[in-house]
């Protein structure tokens, strides 16, 4: 069961990246629970927004993609506790390099992001 939970997670983590690099707000809206706070630190800012602020903010912005940059996205890390777990990314893209930590929980037999926290490394 352990194994088939790091590969649920692994792809729904796929997803996450695809979404976020693509600009693909379907499949990125699917990889969130509903109203999912997201908080994140860029150079010192706070940042605070609900999941579907972030995702207007996706959907309405080049992509990365759209910049020609280069899909450098991984996981660092995936910690999986009965239906809960914790991923440590790497999301470098439109000149941060982000790192995000996403809490994940498993609901109705699907693993969802229930929090994300970020933050930039220069």
């Amino acid at each position: 069961m352990y194994k088939e939970n790091i590969r649920e997670i692994e792809s729904l983590i796929e997803n996450y990246f695809e979404g976020i690099f693509y600009g693909e707000v379907k499949k990125l809206e699917n990889c969130f629970y509903e109203n999912t706070l997201i908080h994140g630190d860029i150079k010192g800012e706070a940042y605070l927004k609900k999941v579907s602020d972030y995702i207007d903010g996706v959907k309405n912005r080049k992509s990365p993609s759209e910049l020609n940059e280069t899909l450098m996205m991984k996981i660092i890390g995936v910690e999986v506790m009965g239906n809960i777990a914790m991923a440590k990314l790497h999301v470098p893209m439109l000149g941060y390099n982000y790192y995000d930590y996403l809490s994940l929980a498993k609901i109705d037999n699907h693993w969802k992001i229930v929090n994300k926290v970020f933050t930039h490394v220069a």
